[in-house]
């Protein structure tokens, strides 16, 4: 799937972690070596790993071969692998939009914003997915008839964070176990992966876009979905937890006429072709603007 900054070129530049990937889901030997990688035990096996200091070793050939800024993040010694792909990033490296009115991306991603139609369902490269699928709830899935699902798809170089995109409450978490493919779009030509892997989702009761859907999708050896959220109050820019080892998703699903999206995240999506974003940047407009 092709990509495009805000204001910038396209991009679409597949690496070698693309053409492992497409050569794994593409043909019928790959699928079947994918059976036992897609098993959330060896993603337990990977995670565990990635967490003793020994996994230190990796870091710097990491930083090297996906051009990190490390001046953006914390200076801290990291203790392992795992700690230094959830490393915390320096708040003035992703300044928050400060309008209330403004849904704000919760985390560095590459968006695709796709409509939810009345019977519940969406389309990503020509994979179609029901919202009562995704949530195993088709009470809660009619409720965001005719809104949006927000796909903020995040690669191995992004910053693994995520934040809360507006002030609000939230409920309890529920969690919905899978197996773990990679998010890769490749993989999604093969197998409808946001409803086979596992995720956790909680609801975001907001002033400014009326309820908000908050789901955390894991991948191919991600060692874990970590939240901090308990049930109660949280703040726009809040912390919201981070993914360890892997490309990982945080999908939103909004209501319908609660949000105006920016209309280039819409023309690009239309065109499947991923928009890059940044946590705290505009993505929207509230609809319930006085």
């Amino acid at each position: 799937m092709k990509q495009t900054r805000r204001n910038g070129p396209v991009i679409d530049q597949p690496n070698g972690q693309d053409r492992i990937l497409s050569r794994l889901y593409g043909t019928a030997w790959g699928r079947f070596l994918l059976k036992p990688l897609t098993s959330p035990i060896i993603s337990k096996t990977a995670g565990w790993f990635l967490s003793r200091k020994v996994s230190c070793v990796f870091i710097k050939s990491f930083i090297r071969n996906n051009n990190i800024d490390m001046s953006q993040f914390e200076p801290v010694k990291y203790r392992s692998y795992n700690d230094f792909f959830s490393r915390k990033i320096l708040p003035e490296a992703r300044p928050i939009d400060g309008d209330p009115m403004h849904l704000i991306s919760p985390c560095d991603s590459k968006l695709t914003v796709l409509p939810i139609t009345s019977d519940s369902r969406f389309t990503i490269k020509h994979t179609e997915y029901s919202v009562a699928s995704l949530l195993k709830n088709e009470d809660l899935a009619e409720q965001f008839n005719g809104g949006y699902a927000m796909i903020f798809r995040l690669s191995v170089d992004d910053y693994h964070r995520y934040h809360y995109v507006a002030d609000g409450t939230v409920n309890a978490p529920t969690r919905i176990p899978g197996i773990l493919h990679t998010v890769n779009p490749i993989a999604n030509d093969y197998f409808p992966i946001y409803k086979e892997n596992s995720r956790e989702y909680c609801i975001l009761q907001t002033k400014e876009f009326g309820d908000i859907l908050i789901m955390e999708v894991g991948a191919l050896l991600v060692g874990k979905i970590v939240n901090h959220n308990q049930p109660g109050c949280v703040c726009r820019g809040q912390e919201k937890g981070y993914f360890q080892f892997g490309g990982s998703t945080v999908v939103l699903l909004i209501k319908a006429d609660s949000a105006v999206i920016d209309a280039d995240i819409l023309e690009n999506s239309a065109a499947e072709t991923e928009t890059i974003v940044r946590l705290g940047e505009k993505i929207g407009v509230s609809s319930f603007l006085d």
